[in-house]
């Protein structure tokens, strides 16, 4: 198995090496067609040029001939004739003579060997010119016989015909050098038709390679592309199977969070409701009692029973099962004890309580603090059907730290504040368990004002809450 993939590696590896190679050769081909088809454009420009300036040299020879021939031909006519006609184009022919010398001399000075033919023959030229110009002078002045006599000498036919030679020679090269670059721009214009159809194959190679490669890299794409979908729909099969899974475990969790809480809420209930079944026996065994010392006692501790069962029937925990507000859980206490001992709303109960989240233990231990406090007040601050107020207060001082307050108008303490009965070590007991000690601050006909730090309570965030209960 394994020596069988690793053949099957190296057949992939050998076709995408042989596709490269394939790719580059390619590349190559067509840039080096690219440049032998420029060099040749250059060339075949160059050779054009050259032509070009060919048939110039050889037109300008032929000019310079048929100027010689037509001066020549003008002056024999003058001479025979002496008709002024001739001259014209005698005068003409003679004008355009130097120009073409010179021009010839200048087109071919690149060339030296027609170079070298042009200026054999500028003297031959310059003397049949002044030979010419001589004799149209002495027909002119009517010295017939001389004029016949220098035309007889024959010099001037002599260099007419060196002159008619050489620039037969002259054109003739020239026609050599026509043929010969235009035989080279045929040579040219074969290997650049060649280059175009090498570049061209080249290039079409090129595209076959590259396409095949983007085929199959699309497809490639494409597989994986249908790969990723398939992963991605056994990824939202897996999420959501998970997802239903983790859904039933939260209904599950929910359902359980409710049936503890259930449980606690009727636990705490039960408790209440027995502690309320003490209070009870306790109120009817007051009723039996005749002596009013074990009265007074049976009736504190039947209302400080009642005062628990109160503070655990009004418990209500968070969602974390593990504490409740203090906002909530007091307002309710407060609002019981305002039902059962307010003797029909003659003292009414004010609470002020800032949202203080506290432990379920802290929470039952604070209200029966609270419930002394108020408890004390109702018994002691408002005799002989006294008329007035207590207002609990639970908030956080200015350096967080909760503080509760419980203040009465009524007919306030004189004496020891703070010493006492049993309730207040109870209040003393309760305060500690916070880490707290009651500040007392009374007068006669001023009412109470207990002050409790209570640092050891839970610390969180307060909403300052208004509760009024009469």
């Amino acid at each position: 198995m394994g020596q069988g993939s690793t053949g099957l590696q190296a057949a992939v590896f050998g076709r995408r090496t042989v596709r490269r190679i394939a790719i580059w050769v390619s590349l190559v081909l067509v840039c080096s067609a690219a440049f032998v088809s420029l060099l040749l454009l250059q060339g075949i420009e160059r050779q054009l040029n050259d032509i070009t300036r060919t048939y110039a040299v050889r037109d300008t020879a032929r000019e310079l001939s048929s100027a010689m021939s037509q001066a020549e031909a003008s002056q024999r006519g003058y001479m025979l004739t002496r008709d002024a006609q001739f001259l014209e184009p005698y005068n003409a022919a003679a004008d355009t003579i130097d120009a073409h010398v010179a021009a010839l001399l200048e087109m071919t000075s690149d060339d030296p060997t027609q170079a070298e033919r042009m200026r054999s023959i500028t003297g031959d030229i310059a003397g049949k010119m002044a030979e010419m110009a001589r004799t149209v002078e002495l027909v002119a002045t009517r010295r017939q016989e001389e004029a016949q006599s220098l035309t007889e000498t024959g010099m001037g036919a002599r260099m007419m015909s060196e002159v008619r030679n050489t620039l037969e020679v002259f054109i003739a090269e020239e026609n050599q050098k026509l043929v010969a670059r235009n035989d080279a721009i045929d040579q040219s214009r074969i290997w650049l038709v060649a280059m175009i159809i090498a570049s061209l194959a080249a290039a079409v190679s090129l595209a076959w390679a590259l396409m095949s490669r983007t085929q199959k890299q699309v497809s490639a794409m494409a597989q994986r592309h249908r790969g990723l979908i398939n992963q991605n729909e056994a990824l939202e099969a897996e999420v959501a199977e998970r997802t239903r899974a983790i859904e039933e475990a939260r209904a599950h969790a929910e359902r359980e969070r409710q049936r503890v809480e259930a449980l606690l809420q009727d636990t705490s209930h039960r408790i209440g409701n027995s502690l309320a079944t003490v209070s009870s026996l306790l109120a009817l065994q007051l009723m039996r009692t005749r002596s009013e010392e074990v009265r007074v006692a049976l009736e504190a501790a039947r209302l400080r029973v009642h005062a628990i069962a109160s503070a655990h029937r009004r418990l209500r925990l968070g969602d974390d099962m593990e504490s409740a507000s203090a906002q909530d859980f007091l307002s309710a206490v407060l609002e019981d004890i305002a039902t059962t001992q307010t003797d029909s709303g003659r003292i009414s109960i004010e609470g002020k309580i800032d949202g203080i989240e506290v432990s379920a233990r802290d929470a039952t231990t604070l209200g029966i603090l609270v419930g002394e406090f108020v408890t004390n007040a109702l018994k002691h601050a408002f005799p002989n059907g006294r008329r007035g107020k207590v207002e609990v207060s639970l908030y956080r001082d200015p350096d967080g730290i909760p503080t509760l307050l419980v203040a009465d108008n009524g007919v306030g303490i004189s004496g020891e504040l703070g010493e006492g009965g049993l309730g207040s070590v109870i209040i003393r007991q309760l305060a500690g368990q916070f880490g707290g000690t009651p500040q007392y601050t009374s007068g006669p006909g001023t009412g109470l004002r207990v002050i409790v730090s209570l640092p050891a309570l839970t610390k969180s965030q307060t909403t300052p809450v208004n509760t009024a209960v009469e």
